[in-house]
C-alpha cells in the first residue's frame, strides 16, 4: 500500500506520551495534518484528506529588526512580511525546549546512569531541562554538582594534559548559533588542532564537495525569490513534510501560478500530494487543499544518478533537431567538459539507464520533457541523494544537468540544497571545517593573533574511529546527540567510552551524556528561545539558513535556570581554562555579542559590516560567486563531470535499505512513537517494504523479521524482531528509522568520495524473525 492510498485522517499529533498498545498501519490518501504542542501556541486541526503546512514554528518577534529564529530546520524566512510563520515540527521543536520540566541535581540523585541508561530516548529527553552542570562520580555511577568553575578548571586541566592537542575533537551540530561556532572553532585552533567533526559529515558534506569542484561554491546559488519565480521545481530525495516543511508553501504557490513540480522519491510522502498552508486564512476556513506536484517518480535506492543521467540523455538526443534544447551560448562561454559529458551520456545505454534508476524510459522522458519545456528550472536535493557512496557524483550530475540549459546566474534557476537543521550551513561558512582552507587560516592567524594549524583534522568518522584506538582522549559536543547521531551505534558507544573526558553542552538529557568516558561534564546551555543577558545588555545570536541569509535571533523567554550559561560563555569559560594565557579576549567577547562579530567581519568572506548588514529587515546574503558567473575553480568556469554509472542494483536476495525520520521526530528527539504521514501508530522497531518482497519471503504485515547488514569488509550487524509494513517502495528497497538503525551502518561503511556515512544504501538481508 502507498502513501497516497486513501484511508483516515484528522488525527491530532500530540507532543508527548503515546499510549502504548498494538502498533496501527494506516496507510492513506492525503495524510491529515492536525497538528498541536503546549497550551500557549494555537492548535490547528485539519481535516481528513489534506496536509496542513507552513512556515515556521514560531510567531517572529519584532526586536530591533530582529526576531527569534527556530532552532529547528534551515528552511530561510518569507520575504514579504509574513506575520504567521509557523510549521508543525518548528512548534514541536519550541514547545519542546519551553517545556516547564526540569532536570537537576535531585533527579539525577534518584537515578544513576546505569538504570537511566535502560531508559528510552524519549524519556530521556521528556524530564525536561538541565539546570546545572553536572559530573560524573564513577565511585557511585551518578551525576553529581560541579560548579562552572570547577567544571571549566575540569576541561582546561585535561586539555593542558594531553600529549598533543590532536588528542581531542571538537565537534558541533547545527544548533549552534554563528558568534559560538565562531569562538569554538577559534579555540581549538589556538590549542593547535582542527579536529572538529560536524554533523554535516554525516549528511551534506557531499554536496559541498560536489558543488566546490563543479561551482567553485559549497553552497547552493538560488534564493527564495528565486524559487518563486521558477518555472520547474525538480525536489529529489527530499521528505519536505517532516524535514522542510515550510518548502510546501513554496511549492503550493509555485503550483497555483503553474510552475510544473516534479517529486523524485522511492517513497511517495506526503510532501508530494496536497497542503493547506496555515497563513491563507481563506483556504483554513474552507479547508481547501492546494497540489505540490505534477509528477512523482520513485527510482531504487540510490538510482537518482542513472535517472539524472537519463534525463540528460534525452535532451541531448532532442539537440538534433530541436537547437533549443540546449544553450550552446552558456555551455560555451562558462563550462568546461561538455564534450567529455555528451559523450558519457551518449555511452550509456537506455537499457543501463533503466536498469541502475528502476525507472522506465518513457517516465524519464517526461521528466526530461518537464525540463526541456522549463525557461528556468531548479534542482532541489536533500540526504536521498547524498548519503550514497556516489553523493559526490550524484551532486555534480545535477550541476550537469542544470548547466546543458543554463540554468545558472539567472533568476529562478540554480543548485538548491536543503539543510536539514537550523544553522549547520553557518556552522562551516564561520569555520567549522576539519579541512580548512589555506586563505580563511592565514586570515584568522592574522586578525586573531594566532598561529593556526595547518594539517588537516578529523571529521566524524575519524574522530570515532581515533577514540575507539585511543588516540582521541577528550570529546567535546557542542549541542546535539553524538552517541545516536553517529553510524555503528556500539562502535561508537565504545569508542566514547574509551575517552578520558567527554563534554556535552546541552538543553536536555540525551544518551550521548550516558555514553561517556572515564570523566564527564554535563554543561546545560541557553535555549534559543531564551533570552541571554550579559554585562552589555540582552544580546542576539546569527544563523545563516539553507539559501545563505544570515540574520539575528533573539530569545525572549526567562530562561529554564538561573545556573544555564550561554554557549558563547561556554565557549569562552572552556577556552580560558585551557589556554590560561592566551591573548584572546574571551571574556571581553562573551561581554557583547557585537564584538565577536566585528572580529568574524574581519576574518570571513562576505561578512563585511557585520554588525550593520544582520540588523537589516530579514538580514543580508552572503554572496555567491557562481550566481554571477564567476567559478572559483582551477578552470575559472563551471565545470561538467563525467562520471561512470555505479551499480545500485542489489544482489539476489537482499535489499538496500535507507535510514529516515518519522514524521514525529526531529534528527535523534523523539516526540512519538507515531508517524502520521506514513501511517503508523505506536511503532518505531519497524522496516517498510515492498509487498512483493514480503510475499517472495513468506511475510505478511507485522510479521516479524530479522534485518541482517553486510559491511565492505564482510562484516554483519542484525536487528531482531522489526516489524514488516507494506508500502509503496520499489522493489529491492526497504526502509526504516534512524536512530534506530544506525547499528546496521558499519563505521566503515562510508563514501569514498565524501566521507559520508552511507545511511541511505545499507546492504541486507531480511529473513522471518528466528
Amino acid at each position: 500500500m502507498s502513501a497516497s492510498e486513501d484511508g483516515a485522517g484528522g488525527r491530532e499529533t500530540r507532543v508527548g506520551p503515546v499510549p502504548k498498545g498494538e502498533p496501527e498501519f494506516e496507510p492513506y490518501h492525503h495524510p491529515a495534518a492536525g497538528w498541536g504542542a503546549a497550551k500557549s501556541v494555537t492548535r490547528f486541526m485539519a481535516r481528513e484528506g489534506t496536509l496542513v503546512d507552513g512556515p515556521r514554528a514560531v510567531l517572529r518577534m519584532n526586536h530591533e529588526n530582529t526576531g527569534f529564529d527556530c532552532p529547528g530546520c534551515a528552511w530561510p524566512d518569507d520575504t514579504k512580511g509574513l506575520h504567521l510563520d509557523i510549521c508543525e515540527n518548528g512548534i514541536k521543536h519550541v514547545t519542546w525546549e519551553m517545556t516547564r520540566k526540569r532536570v537537576g541535581s535531585e533527579f539525577f540523585a534518584s537515578h544513576s546512569v546505569s538504570e537511566l541508561s535502560g531508559w528510552s530516548d524519549y524519556d530521556l529527553e521528556n524530564q525536561g531541562r538541565l539546570t546545572e552542570p553536572m559530573v560524573y562520580d564513577p565511585g557511585t555511577d551518578h551525576y553529581v554538582p560541579i560548579s562552572w568553575k570547577d567544571a571549566f578548571e575540569l576541561v582546561g586541566s585535561t586539555l593542558r594534559g594531553l600529549g598533543s592537542p590532536h588528542e581531542a575533537a571538537f565537534y558541533t551540530s547545527g544548533r549552534l548559533g554563528n558568534e559560538a561556532t565562531f569562538l569554538y572553532q577559534l579555540m581549538a585552533r589556538e590549542l593547535g588542532t582542527n579536529n572538529l567533526p560536524d554533523c554535516s559529515n554525516m549528511c551534506h558534506e557531499a554536496s559541498g564537495r560536489a558543488l566546490t569542484a563543479s561551482l567553485g561554491t559549497g553552497k547552493g546559488t538560488v534564493d527564495l525569490k528565486d524559487w518563486e519565480t521558477t518555472d520547474a521545481l525538480f525536489i529529489i530525495g527530499v521528505n519536505a513534510a517532516s524535514n522542510a516543511p515550510r518548502m510546501l508553501t513554496a511549492l503550493a504557490e509555485a503550483h497555483k501560478r503553474g510552475a510544473r513540480i516534479v517529486h523524485v522519491n522511492p517513497l511517495v510522502e506526503a510532501a508530494a500530494t496536497r497542503a493547506i498552508i496555515p497563513h491563507d486564512f481563506r483556504d483554513m476556513a474552507t479547508l481547501h487543499s492546494t497540489r505540490t506536484s505534477n509528477l512523482n517518480i520513485q527510482p531504487r535506492i540510490g538510482g537518482d544518478m542513472a535517472l539524472l543521467r537519463g534525463m540528460a540523455k534525452a535532451i541531448l538526443e532532442q539537440s538534433s533537431a530541436d537547437p533549443k534544447a540546449l544553450d550552446r551560448e552558456f555551455i560555451d562561454r562558462y563550462t568546461a567538459g561538455f564534450d567529455e559529458y555528451r559523450a558519457a551520456c551518449e555511452s550509456a545505454s537506455w537499457e543501463e539507464i533503466e536498469h541502475q534508476s528502476g525507472v522506465d524510459r518513457a517516465a524519464i522522458l517526461q521528466a526530461a520533457r518537464v525540463y526541456r519545456e522549463a525557461d528556468r528550472s531548479i534542482v532541489s536535493w536533500c540526504l536521498g541523494v547524498t548519503q550514497h557512496e556516489h553523493g559526490v557524483d550524484t551532486v555534480r550530475e545535477i550541476v550537469n544537468l542544470l548547466l546543458l540549459r543554463g540554468n545558472l546566474g539567472r533568476e529562478g534557476a540554480g543548485p538548491s540544497p536543503v539543510r536539514g537543521h537550523s544553522n549547520v550551513q553557518g556552522n562551516r561558512t564561520c569555520g567549522i571545517d576539519h579541512r580548512p582552507a589555506a586563505a580563511f587560516l592565514d586570515r584568522l592567524g592574522a586578525v586573531c593573533s594566532i598561529d593556526p594549524p595547518r594539517e588537516h583534522g578529523l571529521d566524524t568518522v575519524g574522530t570515532i574511529r581515533a577514540m575507539h584506538d585511543g588516540d582521541i582522549k577528550v570529546f567535546v559536543g557542542m549541542g546535539g546527540n553524538f552517541a545516536l547521531a553517529a553510524p555503528d551505534t556500539p562502535y561508537t558507544y565504545e569508542a566514547l567510552r574509551r575517552c578520558e573526558l567527554t563534554v556535552q553542552v546541552s538543553t536536555k538529557l540525551n544518551r550521548s551524556h550516558l555514553v561517556h568516558g572515564r570523566k564527564a561534564l554535563v554543561l546545560p546551555c541557553l535555549g534559543r528561545t531564551e533570552k541571554d543577558e550579559q554585562r552589555g545588555g540582552t544580546q542576539s545570536t546569527s544563523v545563516e539558513d539553507s539559501m545563505s541569509m544570515v540574520h539575528l535571533s533573539v530569545g525572549m523567554k526567562r530562561p529554564a535556570s538561573l545556573h544555564l550559561l550561554s554557549e558563547p560563555a561556554i565557549v569562552a569559560g572552556m577556552a580560558r581554562a585551557a589556554l590560561p594565557d592566551s591573548a584572546t579576549p574571551w571574556e571581553w567577547y562573551v561581554e557583547d555579542y557585537d564584538r565577536i562579530r566585528e572580529t568574524m567581519a574581519r576574518v570571513l568572506d562576505g561578512f563585511e559590516d557585520f554588525n550593520r548588514r544582520v540588523r537589516l529587515p530579514l538580514g543580508f546574503r552572503i554572496k555567491q560567486p557562481a550566481r554571477e558567473l564567476v567559478f572559483l575553480t582551477p578552470s575559472g568556469r563551471a565545470e561538467f563531470s563525467a562520471a561512470p554509472l555505479p551499480d545500485v542494483v542489489p544482489e539476489p536476495g537482499t535489499l538496500a535499505l535507507g535510514t529516515m525520520r518519522s514524521h514525529d521526530q526531529w534528527n535523534t528527539t523523539i516526540y512519538s512513537d507515531n508517524d502520521r504521514y506514513r501511517g503508523i501508530k505506536n511503532l518505531r522497531t519497524l522496516v517498510f517494504m515492498n509487498e512483493d518482497d514480503m510475499r517472495e519471503r513468506g511475510l505478511a504485515r507485522f510479521d516479524a523479521v530479522d534485518i541482517t547488514s553486510t559491511a565492505k569488509d564482510g562484516s554483519r550487524r542484525g536487528l531482531r524482531g522489526y516489524l514488516a509494513v507494506p508500502y509503496d517502495i520499489p522493489r529491492g528497497c526497504a526502509a526504516g528509522y534512524m536512530p534506530e538503525m544506525n547499528v546496521l551502518c558499519a563505521l566503515g561503511d562510508y563514501s569514498t568520495q565524501s566521507d559520508q556515512p552511507i545511511m541511505k544504501h545499507v546492504k541486507v538481508t531480511i529473513t522471518p524473525a528466528t
